[in-house]
């Protein structure tokens, strides 16, 4: 079994690197930096698609020699406004400098090219609610399949208030059954307010064969197979995360888990 819950490397520089071969699918790949003023990081894109999210601060960009200026605005996570992107196609490199201690977040997936670099938000992110009563989140929608200009990666954000759960109803999305249901892989990004606090994600499938409860802190990456894969948020601590997912198709198609499907249906009157 690949252990689910990855804890970051330290707290200074390339944090976190997970690949298809580390995590041991087939399509999703996530990196974080954190950067102090003046630091650098370059990446060459390869066979993968990228997507560049500002989760914080600020930093100057370049794409395939192409100057994309500065970019970042919410300097703290929690400010809740839209983040500032790119898109980095594959075959490309990337560099970033930082103008301000920042954090950044490298999603990807496999490209078959085609699009061009391009940059992502703020314009065209709005925060949404989504959920009722302590069902309550609020999605920042990066790059989900709406947008047209990816081959196969799926980005977006979630803001959890304190004593809410998200992810939830649960559900999962590990068949290759389109329209029914997509089989798309996911890692979670988590941060905590304060960021002494701690969350909670499961991970589990409808036959109890895969069934990992983590406590989640802050700069945690979870991976998601397959399965279910709901985050609770405890009294005091305000959860967020960064979602990347890739599959075969390009959709996000889920079945709930039997247990909850009834909290759907009266949801949903």
């Amino acid at each position: 079994m690949v252990d689910l819950l990855r804890k970051p490397f330290g707290n200074h520089g390339k944090v976190h690197e997970i690949s298809p071969q580390s995590a041991g699918w087939r399509y999703v790949g996530f990196s974080l930096y954190r950067l102090r003023a003046g630091e650098q990081a370059a990446e060459v894109t390869g066979d993968r698609e990228v997507i560049l999210v500002m989760v914080e601060g600020k930093a100057a960009f370049t794409v395939a020699g192409q100057d994309w200026g500065v970019l970042g605005e919410r300097m703290d996570v929690f400010e809740k406004i839209p983040p500032h992107g790119l898109y980095v196609p594959n075959g490309s490199d990337w560099r970033a400098v930082a103008e301000t201690g920042c954090t950044i977040a490298v999603c990807s997936a496999p490209g078959t090219g085609g699009h061009p670099a391009r940059r992502i938000g703020p314009d065209g992110i709005t925060l949404t609610e989504r959920g009722k009563w302590t069902n309550t989140r609020y999605i920042n929608n990066i790059a989900m399949e709406a947008e047209d200009y990816c081959d196969s990666v799926l980005v977006t954000e979630v803001f959890t208030p304190a004593g809410h759960w998200s992810s939830y109803p649960s559900h999962r999305h590990d068949e290759d059954d389109f329209p029914r249901i997509t089989y798309l892989e996911e890692t979670y990004y988590h941060r905590l307010n304060p960021a002494s606090g701690f969350g909670i994600q499961r991970v589990y499938t409808d036959d109890g064969l895969l069934d990992e409860t983590m406590a989640v802190k802050n700069h945690d990456v979870v991976l998601v197979p397959r399965g279910h894969h709901p985050c609770g948020a405890p009294y005091g601590f305000e959860m967020y995360y960064l979602n990347v997912m890739a599959g075969p198709v390009r959709k996000w198609r889920f079945i709930a888990a039997p247990e909850v499907e009834w909290i759907m249906e009266r949801d949903a009157k």
